[in-house]
């Protein structure tokens, strides 16, 4: 049994805007019956302003998929179409409180389809997502492209996380290799960034790496087991955090605090940061 957010539930339960809209400016259809999951999102959109104005879904799949649908529909009315463009599945996500790994291929298939409908808006080509680039999945479809955007959003460290994401791998099996490569590459990638720690950082600068720390090195980690954190404050050398979600109720958020934050931003970011839990 799954264990969803009550936000996951009442979107669920209760799916906001639910249907086709009529003559829409942008349409996103991505998924697959064959796959397990489909989508189909219509956007109503004021070409004067280029703002949102209405979105709508038609979705088949599980409560995550429903759910996922109908926070996103939700989240871009009134935005911005440039804004709408950079909404990220971890967004989606976070909307809805969270979702079960297994489950978060469906907040990615809500980007997707976002992405394709926006598409339409400004090109009027295809109403249907195109496979672009190398497919790295026959078994669903997974492009090498949607891989690493998959790792880099949300700092996967596994293949069996990248398959709740997206689905790659989660098949046959074939494709494990390669998955694996495009892992490899991705955190080769990144070392560079996180070990480089030159002697004198502007505070903008260290902030930055902090931020960039806690995002691939620490909160993968946190909410592996329900938890995150929030990153209050910089004074210095001293990181102020909130401790979110289980990690707020444990017991052990001290341990945590020193041997995993601490740990991980003097290791990436400065020998001398000492991380302290915000005030009450």
């Amino acid at each position: 049994m799954w264990e969803y957010t009550d936000k996951v539930l009442d979107h669920f339960k209760d799916p906001r805007n639910v249907g086709a809209i009529e003559n829409p400016e942008g349409v996103g259809q991505v998924g697959s019956l064959a796959c397990g999951d489909a989508l189909k999102l219509s956007l109503r959109i004021n070409r004067e302003t280029d703002t949102i104005e209405d979105a709508k879904f038609q979705t088949f799949g599980c409560a995550s998929a429903i759910a996922s649908s109908s926070a996103l529909t939700e989240m871009v009315k009134g935005m911005k179409v440039d804004d709408a463009a950079r909404v990220t599945n971890k967004e989606i996500a976070d909307f809805l409180g969270g979702l079960p790994d297994a489950k978060m291929h469906c907040s990615v298939m809500g980007r997707e389809a976002l992405e394709v409908a926006i598409a339409n808006y400004r090109t009027g080509d295809t109403t249907r997502k195109i496979l672009e680039g190398k497919v790295i999945c026959n078994c669903f479809g997974v492009t090498q492209e949607e891989i690493e955007r998959v790792i880099r959003e949300n700092g996967l460290k596994t293949v069996e996380e990248i398959a709740d994401y997206c689905k790659a791998g989660g098949g046959c099996g074939a494709c494990v290799p390669d998955i694996e490569e495009l892992l490899e590459a991705a955190q080769q990638a990144a070392a560079p960034q996180l070990s480089s720690t030159p002697g004198r950082l502007t505070m903008v600068q260290r902030i930055h790496l902090i931020e960039e720390t806690i995002e691939r090195e620490i909160r993968p980690l946190l909410r592996k087991d329900g938890g995150d954190l929030d990153l209050i404050d910089v004074l210095g050398t001293t990181v102020i955090i909130a401790f979110r979600g289980m990690c707020a109720k444990c017991n052990v958020a001290q341990f945590t605090m020193k041997d995993v934050v601490e740990a991980k931003l003097r290791e990436f970011v400065a020998e001398d940061i000492v991380v302290e839990e915000e005030k009450a």
